[in-house]
């Protein structure tokens, strides 16, 4: 599967941080993570530095599928509002959820502090009703969240206008937000569990899994065999493969990044993610050295080839969208890309076993808007599982919550 078009920045940026070998002998471990993505990555971490012998498999190099295209934006404010979890599963499982969104922010951020130079920056961020008509639905959202004691602002248009410098009805201006290199601190998690003892190995693709009484094996294309007693399988939007009918609907999501600008030209941008009520939303972002990356314009298209033709023109359309609210930035779109992209109906994520594969083959499916924030909260909950816990998340992030 082709999981992204075009030049994504952290992949341009960084270049091949490091490499690691192929597996080509019989093995053994405790856990075997099937991807070598950010989700991988953390679920690994989590795991090895709980004592766990964790064997790490990719079948491209490490982090060069969507983690290379992630435009890295980390949320606790998930994809569908609190208000529509709530009238879903409950105010509890929806505030559980955005509770735990804004834990993994902060988790990610001491995470980040253990590693260095993946340029983590805490953020704040700016949700405005991109018409006067989402102006409503967003008040009660807000009204919501700070009855559960999440720190969030209403804005008005002149307070907007004032203080970002563009046109809008209304905003809700959330506290706890960041940004990261997702690409970097992929190989820095990595090289860190490698160092612990567990193994990570790229160029190295599974075949056939068989499950055993008391354990599984891994056949590989090139003839060697994995055994494990557990698998976890984090391939990211390759992973609904591996079921019986697919959990999410794959999409692509665009984007590109400009020239670093001035700090006066970015003024308060620099601190804050920008994102809009409408769907699919155009969304924002700085870099460590003010470059602005914009994302968004998501469309159906699942065609390798075809999203490659729409990257430049998709590009050109976001620039636009920016230059109609921002007239005096200069939107020079330097690299551009495109990622697959993948949404379940309710926008949250889905970890744990599914009855196709039974107990001891995990799922780790951060799918949606904040996908690594998903992720940190996965690695935990997965790691519960592993060792026979209970976590509050289990069955809300599980497949049977629809059942």
């Amino acid at each position: 599967m082709d999981l992204k078009s075009g030049y994504p920045f952290w992949a341009v940026k960084n270049g091949l941080l490091t490499t690691f070998p192929q597996l080509t002998r019989d093995h053994q471990c405790d856990v075997a993570v099937i991807g070598g993505g950010i989700t991988g990555a953390l679920i690994a971490n989590e795991l090895s530095q709980h004592g766990h012998h964790v064997v790490v498999l990719e079948r491209r190099d490490v982090g060069w599928g969507s983690t290379s295209a992630s435009t890295a934006l980390l949320q606790y404010e998930i994809d569908t509002h609190m208000t529509e979890l709530a009238k879903q599963y409950g105010e509890t499982n929806a505030v559980l959820a955005y509770r735990a969104c804004a834990d993994a922010i902060m988790d990610l951020e001491a995470l980040a502090a253990g590693l260095g130079n993946v340029e983590f920056e805490r953020q704040k961020s700016l949700y405005f009703a991109s018409s006067e008509e989402d102006v409503a639905s967003l008040k009660e959202e807000l009204l919501l969240r700070q009855k559960n004691g999440f720190e969030a602002s209403w804005l008005e248009r002149e307070a907007i206008l004032e203080h970002y410098g563009f046109e809008a009805p209304g905003a809700i201006l959330t506290e706890l937000a960041a940004t990261m290199d997702p690409y970097r601190m992929t190989y820095q998690l990595f090289s860190k569990i490698v160092t612990r003892g567990s193994e990570v190995y790229d160029r190295t693709q599974v075949a056939h899994m068989a499950q055993h009484d008391q354990h599984i094996a891994l056949k590989l294309t090139n003839g060697a065999t994995l055994t494990c007693q557990q698998v976890v399988i984090a391939a990211g939007y390759e992973s609904q493969a591996w079921l019986p009918e697919p959990v999410a609907k794959n999409r692509s999501s665009y984007a590109f990044i400009t020239d670093p600008l001035t700090p006066e030209m970015l003024g308060e941008l620099q601190r804050t993610l920008v994102w809009e009520s409408a769907r699919p939303y155009l969304y924002l972002r700085t870099t460590q050295n003010g470059r602005l990356l914009v994302g968004g314009d998501d469309d159906e298209q699942d065609i390798p080839k075809r999203r490659d033709d729409r990257v430049l023109e998709k590009a050109q359309g976001l620039a636009d969208k920016v230059r109609a609210l921002w007239p005096s930035l200069t939107i020079n779109p330097t690299f551009s890309w495109a990622g697959t992209f993948a949404e379940t109906s309710d926008g949250l994520p889905y970890f744990g076993p599914h009855d196709a594969h039974g107990p001891n083959v995990h799922f780790a499916m951060a799918y949606g808007g904040n996908g690594i924030s998903y992720s940190m909260i996965g690695a935990k909950l997965l790691r519960a599982l592993i060792e026979g816990r209970e976590h509050p998340l289990a069955e809300l992030f599980s497949f049977k919550r629809h059942i």
